[in-house]
């Protein structure tokens, strides 16, 4: 009489569990890299709105454009605060160059800063308007190097506004 076999074999049990641990390590590696991603889109939306900000105070003050010009070596210098006190147009613009520049860079510890972010603007006087360029870097190379998007770890956003 042969005996019935009842149950799994161990055999059959452990190719189970291989291919589960496989299985799970894929989704693993998966919300790893959808991580990663994710943190490059947010640090592209934060360097995004930091540039429309900087846009909107240069809107609000008009007459002080050309002051607003600064590169990526100037570092924050401290202006006179413009906070409850009256001040010049080139004053108000030097002070919102300052705190842009501070909400900048992750060094600062403000909320919504980039790692190593930096900022440039470049304002250019065309015909009664002026052309205004702002450039926003940050060091990107967490995601980019998990994401494999080669050596590029600085990502940068341009807007370019006629005012």
């Amino acid at each position: 009489m042969r005996r019935r076999q009842h149950g799994f074999t161990l055999i059959e049990v452990l190719v189970s569990l291989v291919i589960l641990g496989l299985g799970l390590m894929g989704i693993a590696k998966l919300m790893l890299f959808s991580s990663h991603a994710n943190d490059s889109a947010y640090l592209r939306s934060q360097a995004t709105n930091l540039a429309y900000q900087m846009l909107d105070d240069m809107r609000a003050n008009n007459a002080g454009l050309a002051s607003y010009a600064t590169t990526f070596a100037d570092p924050p210098s401290p202006a006179a605060s413009c906070v409850g006190t009256p001040c010049s147009n080139s004053a108000l613009a030097l002070f919102d160059v300052y705190q842009w520049k501070l909400r900048l860079d992750s060094a600062s510890t403000l909320p919504g800063a980039l790692p190593l972010g930096q900022g440039q603007i470049v304002t250019v006087p065309v015909g009664t308007q002026t052309q205004v360029t702002i450039t926003v870097q940050w060091n990107d190379s967490v995601a980019q190097n998990s994401l494999n998007a080669g050596d590029t770890p600085t990502q940068q956003i341009v807007l370019e506004s006629l005012l």
